[in-house]
Parts: structure tokens; sequence; C-alpha cells
């Protein structure tokens, strides 16, 4: 005799609750492979919505299943935004989150969110790209990184290691929270007095300044190179300081300020560091990314809190249309 399947609402409530258990990892996972919080969040929304369309009685592990259709998925999307990013303007910074409410948005090791390091997995193709997340972000083993890739053991290990080849040393070696706070409050602050000696003894000889605008007027359309070209460049505008208002952000596991002007949010701005000195200075203008950084702010009822039913029914966009909230606290 069968032994009676259990009820379909237990069923229901077994999958909303592994998924929202693991949503945080397939967000960081996600996100590190895209550098988009926007992209991220559907990729995420996608694999719930495939989870519900697959017989949970065949998956072995919701988890592994979870894991493997994100990175997937996460791999399609960025191999599709490989071909827009051609027509972009200017240098592409990933899209800053906030993490003051979840400080490491899923991974194991907070310090692969920065927003710098972030920049390296975009140098390599889409399978490098989520080969490295899934090791040295998550720790997966090489084999489930082989299966989730559908590679060899062997191939899932040279083509991490070939990933981590692209790290140059500033970038494996960045000074800790407090010190990054510190110099950024450094850098803010002589950039207002148009310190440039201050600035130029704050940042490293090779420093570079990457201004993200996708063609906005006022922001540089080429990285700019050298302590000096650096320090000027963040003096260089006598009106800019003066006319805005400076708030700080923790974002991306690191400290940031928001810029505003007439109480609109128009700049981001943060910096890469390590013992040596400032060696990146970030802006992000894109209104697009800093509605995103705004967004990610936003508070949010757990969803377990919730009744089944609705948590499932909000996570497949079938209650009243809204897009399902971002709950990582």
């Amino acid at each position: 005799m069968h032994p009676e399947a259990p009820p379909a609402d237990t069923n229901l409530a077994e999958a909303v609750t592994t998924f929202v258990e693991l949503r945080p990892r397939l967000f960081g996972i996600a996100y590190r492979v895209l550098g988009s919080a926007t992209e991220a969040e559907d990729v995420v929304q996608e694999a719930w919505l495939r989870r519900q369309r697959t017989d949970r009685s065949a998956v072995v592990s919701p988890a592994a299943f979870l894991s493997s259709t994100t990175t997937r998925l996460a791999i399609d999307v960025a191999q599709s935004a490989r071909v827009r990013r051609e027509t972009y303007i200017g240098p592409w910074l990933p899209e800053p989150i906030d993490t003051s409410i979840d400080p490491v948005a899923g991974a194991e090791r907070a310090e692969a969110l920065e927003l710098a390091l972030l920049l390296v997995p975009q140098r390599l193709t889409p399978t490098e790209r989520a080969a490295y997340v899934l090791r040295d972000a998550f720790e997966y083993g090489y084999s489930e990184i082989a299966e989730t890739l559908r590679l060899t053991p062997v191939n899932a290990r040279k083509i991490v290691s070939r990933a981590r080849k692209h790290l140059a040393d500033d970038e494996r070696d960045s000074v800790d929270v407090q010190e990054h706070r510190r110099l950024l409050d450094a850098f803010v602050a002589a950039a207002q007095e148009g310190d440039v000696a201050s600035l130029k003894a704050l940042l490293t000889p090779e420093a570079v300044s990457l201004s993200d605008g996708n063609g906005l007027r006022g922001a540089a359309r080429v990285p700019v190179v050298g302590r000096a070209r650096v320090a000027n460049l963040s003096t260089a505008s006598s009106r800019f300081w003066p006319t805005v208002e400076i708030a700080p952000v923790q974002a991306n596991g690191r400290a940031g300020v928001l810029l505003y002007r007439d109480g609109r949010a128009t700049t981001f701005m943060t910096i890469a560091a390590t013992r040596r000195g400032i060696h990146r200075v970030l802006w992000v203008f894109t209104s697009d990314k800093i509605a995103a950084l705004l967004g990610s702010r936003a508070h949010c009822a757990p969803l377990p809190s919730r009744p089944v039913d609705a948590v499932a029914r909000e996570l497949t966009r079938e209650g009243d249309g809204s897009s399902y909230a971002i709950c990582r606290g």
C-alpha cells in the first residue's frame, strides 16, 4: 500500500520555506555574476518560478536545484548583457546595493562583495565568472561547480584558477572596513576643501577614477589615471561640492556617500584602498543605478511571517501584480 501523499499546502509550505532561506545566497550568486541588483532579482524570481513548475517530488536537493538554476540563468543574462554593454558610453560599474540590513547579502566571504572587486569577474566570460563566484565567494566544491556548469571537475578547477589570475595584488589586499571609512572621509573632506595636496597624499601613484554616467554630461567618459589627474579631477569644479549635500551609506559592505542636489540623490561615490592608499575612486551618476541603490534600502516584512499562500502568491506575482519584495533581513 502506498503511503498517503502529503497535502499540497504542506508541500507548498516546505517549498516556500526552503526558497526564503536560500534566497539571500541565490541573490548573492546572481548579483556577483551580473553586477546588477535589478537583473539579479529577476533571475532569482525566474528560478523560483521554475522550481514551482518542476515536480517537487523529483527534486532530490531543492538547494542544489535552486542554486544551479540561478547560476545558469545568470550566465544566460550575462551573455546578453555583454552585447548591451558594448554600446555603453564610458566606464561601466556594477550597480551598488545597500548592505546595512544584510551586510553580506548571502555571501560567506563579505569582501567578495566590494564594488571594486565586482569589476574583476566582469573581465571574464560568463561561465568563468560563475565558476569564480561559486568557488571564491561561496566556497562551493569543484564537483558541485562542475555539475552546475556541466563541466568536468578538472575543467572547473582550471577555470577558477584562470579567473583568479585576473586579480591584481591591490585587489587582493583591501584595507579593513574601519580604515576604508577613514580614507573615504579624508578623501571627501579634502575634495570639499579643494585640497589637492592632501588628495595626492591619500592616492597611490597609479590611482584610477572611474565615472559611470553612460554619456551623462559632466561624467568622465574615459578612466582618469594617475595621482595628480585624479586629485585634480576631484576638485575640478568649484561649484560641485558646495551645491551638494552628503549622506553616508553602506554599500556592498563598505562605506560610501550619496550626494544630493536639490533634495534628489544624483551621485554615489566610494573608494577602493590598500595599505598603500586609495587606488580606485568610483563614481556612479547613472540614474537607474542610483534608483536601484535607493530601492535596495527599503525595509519590508520578512516573508516567513506571512501566511504561506500569501507568500506563494507574492513570489509568483499572482497577488496584486506588484513585484515581490527584497527581504533579506
